[in-house]
C-alpha cells in the first residue's frame, strides 16, 4: 500500500472518523485532528504529506492553521500541501484559501472518488512520486503506468486481470466476495455463471503467483483476499 501519510482536520467526529477510514481503506496512512492546535501539533511531531482541512474549526479558521503550517520547517519537499474540505462555498472565501497557498478547495457534500483523485493529484505533483502505487510483498502494481511487477520483473497481465488484481490489492488483507469482484472488476450486476471470477484468479496466480509467497488466497465459501501469508 502506499506510504503516503494524511492528516484529517474536521471538528465533526463523524465526519473525521468517516473519512479517515474511507482514506486509509484507499491505502493511505491517516491521523487525524478535531482542532487547530492538534493539527499543528499532530504536523509537527509526525509531518503528513497532505492536510484535508475545514476551514470552520472551534478555536481557530483553517485560514490560520495554514499560516501556522507555513511556519513550521520545512519539508524535503516544500510546505505541506493544503486541501480545503469545507461547507463554505463563498468564492472569498475559496479565494482567501488560494491565496494562503492551499493546493484545492473541496465543498461539502463532496464525492468521494473525486476527492480521492485531487489528493493523488496532488501528492504527484508535490512529492515527487506517485502517490497510487500500490504494493503488497514482492508484488508492486503501478496504476497510472498500467505495469506490474514482481520482485522488480515485469508481470504480462491482461487488461482484465490488470482490474482484478488492481481491486484485490486495492482492498489487501480484506477479503473480498466474488459479488464485490464481479460488480468492481466486471462493473454490472453479472447474471450467469460465477465461476468467471475462479477462471481469472486461476490466471492471475499462474502469473503473479508462481513463486514464493503465495499472496491471493481463497477463503472458503466466503471469496479472496491478497495479503502477505501470516507467521
Amino acid at each position: 500500500m502506499t506510504s503516503q501519510r494524511l492528516l484529517v482536520v474536521d471538528d465533526e467526529a463523524t465526519v473525521r472518523e468517516l473519512l479517515s477510514a474511507a482514506l486509509r481503506f484507499a491505502g493511505f496512512g491517516v491521523s487525524s485532528a478535531a482542532t487547530g492546535t492538534e493539527a499543528v501539533e499532530t504536523a509537527q511531531e509526525e509531518p503528513p504529506d497532505l492536510v484535508l482541512l475545514d476551514v470552520m474549526l472551534p478555536d481557530m479558521d483553517g485560514f490560520e492553521v495554514v499560516r501556522r503550517l507555513r511556519a513550521l520547517p520545512g519539508r524535503r519537499h516544500g510546505p505541506v500541501p493544503v486541501l480545503f474540505l469545507t461547507a463554505r462555498d463563498r468564492q472569498a472565501d475559496k479565494v482567501t484559501g488560494l491565496s494562503l497557498g492551499a493546493d484545492d478547495y473541496v465543498t461539502k457534500p463532496f464525492d468521494l472518488e473525486e476527492l480521492i483523485a485531487r489528493i493523488r493529484a496532488i501528492l504527484r505533483r508535490t512529492t515527487g512520486h506517485p502517490a497510487d502505487l500500490l504494493k503488497t510483498g514482492p508484488l508492486t502494481l503501478d496504476p497510472a503506468g498500467h505495469q506490474v511487477t514482481r520482485d522488480g520483473l515485469p508481470v504480462r497481465v491482461s487488461p482484465t486481470e490488470f482490474r482484478l488484481l488492481r481491486y484485490l490489492m486495492e482492498n489487501a488483507g480484506q477479503v473480498v466476495s466474488k459479488a464485490q469482484i464481479l460488480d468492481r472488476v466486471w462493473r454490472y450486476d453479472f447474471g450467469g455463471d460465477a465461476s468467471i471470477v475462479d477462471t481469472y484468479i486461476s490466471y492471475l496466480r499462474r502469473k503473479v503467483d508462481a513463486g514464493e509467497p503465495k499472496l491471493i488466497q481463497t477463503v472458503h465459501g466466503v471469496g479472496y483476499v491478497l495479503r502477505e501469508p501470516r507467521p
